[in-house]
Formats: C-alpha cells, structure tokens, sequence
C-alpha cells in the first residue's frame, strides 16, 4: 500500500504525544525513500483543545492515533474527542505516551476505539514522556521524548511503511503489549503509598488542583489559552475549575513565569518508584 496522505490525530496537552505521534508519522514518510513523488504529504489533526467537526479518513491514508496515559487508561477526554473521527477500513498507527510508570490497558483501549471507528490498526505501541506531574524537585521522565526516544518513533514508523509496502494490513493485537517491568523493592514501595493515599483519603479526602500563585501572576492568559478543558478563566487564572480540570498540568508546564503549581503527594511518590528509564513497546 502506498499511503497518499499520513495524518497524526492527537491529544497532547503538554506536547509529548504529539512529538512522539510526529516522529512516527515522519519514519513512515521518509521510509519511502528519497523522492519526493514517493514521499506522503504529513497532515495534523489536533484535537487538544477541541473536538472538531467529525472527520472522516480515507482507506489511502494512514492515521497515527497518539493519546496520553492518564492511570492506567487512555485519558478519557482524549478518547471522547476522538469519537469524531471515522475511518474506511483505514490502516492506522495507535499510540500510547505514559510517564515512565506503566501503560496498563491504555494501548488496548486506543486499539479498540479505532477498530469501532473504522480503522484496522496495523501496528501499536507503547512510548514514554516526561510525566504531567514531573517537576524539577520531583523529575519523573524528564525531558522525554528526548533524541533516543524520537529516533526510536521514527524507526517505528519506517517498520510500519514496509509493512505496508508489503500490501499486509493484518491487524495487530494490542493487548499483546506488555509493560515493561520495575524492579520489585521500587513496586512494593509505591503500592505501599498507594494504599496509604487511599486510606487517608477515605478519611479526611483532599482534592488536589494546580494553582496560581497571585504574587507572581501577570494575567497574560497563557495558562487559560493552552488549558485542554477551559479549566481557568482568562482574567482569574491564578483559580481552577475542580469539575473541568484533568491534572494534565499543561498549564505548569507552560506558565511562562512559573506561577503555577500542582502539589500532590504522587509527585514524590513516582519519583521515588520509576527511576529506571524504560523503552519503547511495539507490535507490528
């Protein structure tokens, strides 16, 4: 098969999807070699800040599918909005991004909406970002995707083309993916927390929100501008919404002054537990 277009569909509130999403979609591009009759043109489909008109993808196109990894699932306002797209027995890539803990269902899940939607994902995989809750003091995956990660996407997408050269559309079965391990004692110590959180919760409960901070706060907007779920107010951007936010924590990420903040005690908790740096998971 010989792709006429190559689209990446995203939700990427912090970027790391995206740039993971964009790799892959690049290998699967340059794979075809070197002249530029052979070479799809690469188109974006960015459904982070809203839905969209439903869109429908030819079979002659290739859709890389990218979503974060939001507790073991794929973030649920990621899988919302990509209910508008529909495919015609299309050949897609889906691809999960997770913060160096676990990937869980997330991959199956995104496989799973595709083939609902009208897509036949031909291939899978598993990537790591820098967590949404990764901060200087508590780095948890920072600065991933860096250069490693992003060759590796791109070697993907270059094994994805062959595939597709060879005219083989088979379907893959994501649930196959598997996580990669984390040493025990660093597992024990986490579930350790986690049950402990659950318990303090059920008796005193403590909803956690990223913040501003009104000392530091200049009020450019920023923040409200790149929030995936209209979760701060342009004007009151040092408050956020409880019922809208999704602790992605683009809003931190992107603050140009750093005035805002997410305290929550599983910062220091996945830093402590997911040091190991862990590589991709594909399945062709």
């Amino acid at each position: 098969m010989k792709p006429e277009t190559i689209h990446t569909v995203v939700f990427s509130p912090t970027g790391t999807s995206k740039k993971i999403a964009s790799a892959v979609a690049r290998g699967i591009a340059s794979a075809a070699g070197t002249d530029p009759a052979e070479t799809a043109p690469l188109r974006t489909i960015d459904l982070t800040h809203t839905a969209g008109a439903s869109v429908t993808l030819p079979a002659d196109t290739v859709a890389v599918i990218a979503a974060p990894v939001y507790g073991g699932h794929a973030a649920p306002t990621a899988v919302k909005r990509l209910e508008t797209l529909r495919g015609e027995g299309t050949p897609a890539v889906v691809v999960a991004v997770y913060g160096n803990r676990a990937f869980e269902k997330a991959v199956a899940e995104l496989a799973g909406l595709a083939v609902r939607q009208g897509f036949v994902p031909v291939a899978a995989g598993a990537f790591v970002g820098e967590h949404s809750y990764s901060t200087p003091e508590t780095p948890v995956a920072a600065g991933r995707p860096d250069a490693q990660d992003l060759a590796e996407a791109a070697a993907f997408g270059a094994a994805v083309r062959k595939k597709l050269d060879a005219g083989n559309l088979t379907p893959v079965d994501a649930a196959r993916l598997k996580d990669v391990r984390t040493p025990l004692l660093p597992m024990l110590r986490f579930i350790r927390f986690v049950l402990g959180y659950r318990r303090r919760q059920k008796k005193n409960p403590v909803v956690y929100l990223p913040a501003g901070d009104a000392g530091l706060c200049t009020h450019c907007g920023r923040c409200a501008a790149i929030c995936p779920t209209q979760a701060i107010a342009r004007g009151d951007e040092v408050h956020t919404d409880p019922a809208r936010c999704i602790r992605c924590c683009a809003c931190v990420k992107g603050c140009p002054v750093s005035a805002r903040s997410f305290h929550t005690p599983f910062a220091a908790a996945l830093a402590r537990s997911f040091t190991r740096r862990k590589p991709p998971v594909i399945h062709l």
